[in-house]
């Protein structure tokens, strides 16, 4: 079967045109860690240097990060996120404890974050208005764009 020309309208497809670059949620990591210097976000990432600048360009381009100018002469500049680099936080908190989960060994996790009340933080994703813990088969999708259902494009 062909790519379709048209996919379907995905408010996850649109971030990750952004995001879903190699490095780019790295870079992100990163910066919201405090350490938005090139050269410690080269050192802590391992990208290449100019795969790295792009990736750092688009973001503060996208409005993810701000960068500013440290020094004047040699010239250099720091990054720091958004509110909109600091909303992603949840997602890659929940993408780590994915990872550790599912691609380390047992105890074998690289990091853990400890929430201010002093207990390891176990992100889960709740329902704003109830508060219940989310799960697949509580959820029932609605798309709202025309001429698409869950099952895909309605017949022309």
């Amino acid at each position: 079967m062909a790519a379709s020309k048209d996919p379907r309208p995905c408010s996850i497809a649109d971030a990750l045109t952004l995001v879903g670059e190699k490095y780019s949620l790295l870079v992100v990591r990163e910066v919201c860690l405090g350490n938005g210097r090139f050269d410690q976000l080269v050192r802590n990432i391992g990208a290449p240097r100019d795969v790295l600048a792009t990736r750092l360009r688009r973001l503060v381009d996208a409005g993810v990060l701000t960068k500013r100018a440290y020094s004047e002469r040699p010239q250099r500049f720091e990054y720091r996120p958004t509110q909109a680099g600091l909303e992603l936080v949840p997602v890659l908190l929940t993408l780590m404890e994915w990872g550790n989960r599912h691609l380390r060994p047992e105890g074998d996790r690289p990091m853990v974050n400890e929430h201010v009340c002093g207990h390891e933080l176990v992100p889960v994703v709740t329902c704003q208005a109830c508060g219940e813990t989310v799960h697949h088969q509580d959820l029932t999708p609605h798309p709202q764009s025309p001429g698409w259902t869950v099952a895909g494009p309605t017949a022309a």
